[in-house]
């Protein structure tokens, strides 16, 4: 029974995943390409900078006024700042 709960839960996260897959290297990002780039990549982008800022020493908490209200932060900053990096973006953003 737990074999098939497994496979069940493997078939629907493949079914899920994008059409086509994209690799996107947050080393490089421009605030202008994640600006322009399409929702599950903006929500992507998010989702790892709430967790690589939060770091290995923080709960495993996903506190979402914070996370929306960093959200706006760094799409604010990144429309007026097309040209620096996310990494850079979100350092300054979230002082780290």
């Amino acid at each position: 029974m737990k074999t098939t709960g497994a496979l069940l839960f493997a078939a629907g996260l493949l079914l899920s995943a994008p059409a086509h897959a994209v690799v996107l290297d947050l080393s490089t990002m421009t605030c202008k390409q994640f600006v322009e780039g399409s929702q599950d990549e903006i929500k992507m982008v998010l989702t790892w900078m709430d967790g690589w800022y939060k770091g290995d020493s923080d709960e495993a908490i996903i506190d979402t006024d914070v996370f929306v209200e960093n959200a706006k932060k760094f799409g604010t900053f990144c429309g007026k700042n097309p040209t620096v990096s996310i990494v850079t973006a979100a350092e300054r953003i979230l002082g780290k």
